[in-house]
């Protein structure tokens, strides 16, 4: 099952989805409406929101408040997004300028405060502590990511295992929790809600590992957004660690120089270093591997058109090229 076949088959409820976002976005603040809709209208495949439909689907959920769900987790998402390019000072988000290039980044970040607000009032409306506990839970768990990957950036030692906590609570959480609320939502038994909650997390960490093989596989038109960027801004992302890993000599010490002081003076020769050194194959199998371990967690589920949804979304998810 295709992007398209997964899109028709939530084609109502991401019609909803949408609704209600554009309908919470709103603001008597201006400023608010113009940053809000640019960056919900600029793209992307909404995969994290598409996750809880599918997932509450597959559980046989008969309420509408997987809809609401969708919408939060979106938002939380967004927010995530205004915040992350101002830290990384990135120029280019799917392919159009970011938000603070526009704006600046005082109402960046302060229209990701509002979403991440937002977010949380329409969370008191789904009247689920438990739903209000995991998504405190997850916010709390990315924004310790996103300190944890700060931590790590310029750091040419940082190893394999530090990387892959960063993806794993930046990343991955926000996939984790939406699959595990479309199975809350339906009260599905606990053992189950925990292997949808891992299947998003696996899903997530391949997401993440496909993303980072593209910042030195793809155009920046296909990806958009500046090829090369994590090296620019001096982050040891797995492809750029496994180089360093298995490199020597002068490739060695400007693959390390690079993380350590940033910018893409020696970009073409860490390039050579990422292809000859088999970084990107490396990192490809651990992301495939996360997708075959995401799938079997789905034997939890019934058979359905849903459920093939999810398997299908695993394998897009590695073979994307955006």
């Amino acid at each position: 099952m295709d992007y398209p076949k997964i899109s028709q088959l939530l084609a109502d409820d991401m019609q909803a989805v949408n609704t209600l976002i554009l309908q919470k976005l709103h603001s008597e603040v201006v400023l608010v409406n113009q940053l809000g809709k640019y960056i919900i209208s600029s793209g992307g495949k909404r995969i994290r929101p598409m996750l809880a439909l599918l997932v509450a689907k597959a559980c046989n959920y008969q309420g509408d408040k997987h809809i609401n769900i969708a919408a939060i987790i979106e938002f939380i998402h967004t927010a995530t997004l205004l915040h992350d390019d101002v830290v990384d000072e990135s120029s280019l988000r799917r392919g159009q300028d970011t938000a603070h290039q526009i704006w600046g980044n005082q109402a960046a970040v302060l229209v990701g405060d509002f979403l991440y607000s937002r977010a949380f009032e329409m969370m008191v409306d789904i009247e689920s502590m438990r739903v209000m506990a995991i998504l405190a839970t997850t916010t709390n768990t990315i924004a310790e990511g996103e300190v944890l990957q700060l931590l790590n950036c310029h750091d040419a030692d940082t190893t394999e295992q530090r990387y892959m906590d960063v993806i794993h609570s930046k990343t991955a959480k926000l996939f984790e929790a939406a699959s595990q609320l479309g199975a809350v939502l339906s009260n599905y038994p606990a053992n189950k809600e925990a292997q949808l909650a891992k299947y998003g997390m696996h899903l997530g960490t391949a997401f993440q590992l496909i993303d980072d093989v593209m910042d030195y596989q793809a155009t920046s038109e296909e990806m958009g957004k500046n090829v090369g960027d994590d090296l620019a801004e001096g982050k040891p992302t797995l492809p750029l660690i496994v180089a360093l890993r298995r490199s020597q000599g002068s490739a060695a010490q400007q693959i390390r120089t690079a993380i350590e002081e940033g910018g893409l003076e020696n970009l073409d020769n860490i390039l050579d270093a990422i292809q000859s050194t088999g970084a990107l194959e490396y990192t490809i199998n651990i992301a495939k591997n996360e997708a075959e371990l995401a799938i079997t967690q789905l034997n939890c589920l019934e058979e359905s058109p849903y459920k093939t949804a999810l398997e299908s979304l695993a394998w897009l998810c590695i073979e994307r090229t955006h």
